[in-house]
């Protein structure tokens, strides 16, 4: 039986890393790609689950426009402290945000990080 897709949602490292520990709790074991994707997470810098969320909604609150959920989560994935390192984050992306709106985002991760 193959199986099926409820639904596709985006997620941050910190999120992803959650769910992990949750299926690790249950299974007791990771499959193979599970198990690669927990050695990456647990290599690179992630910011708690708690402070992600806090983050996400701060973000979200600058109301920023055209700024989507997948961009939002690959912000705070990279933590840029400077505009520069942001407008690296959002060169992958077609999308364009203003310098005021830039220096907006990395204010909000700048004082969250402090």
């Amino acid at each position: 039986m193959k199986p099926k897709i409820i639904e596709e949602k985006a997620l941050c490292m910190s999120e992803v890393k959650d769910f992990l520990s949750k299926i690790k709790k249950r299974d007791e074991e990771l499959n193979f790609r599970a198990n690669k994707t927990d050695e990456y997470i647990s290599s690179v810098n992630v910011i708690s689950l708690k402070k992600a969320k806090e983050l996400k909604d701060k973000i979200i609150s600058l109301e920023i426009p055209r700024l989507k959920e997948h961009h939002i989560l690959k912000i705070i994935d990279t933590l840029p402290n400077t505009v520069d390192e942001l407008k690296v984050v959002l060169q992958g992306y077609t999308v364009t945000v203003n310098s005021d709106n830039q220096k907006r985002i990395v204010g909000v991760i700048s004082e969250f990080l402090n």
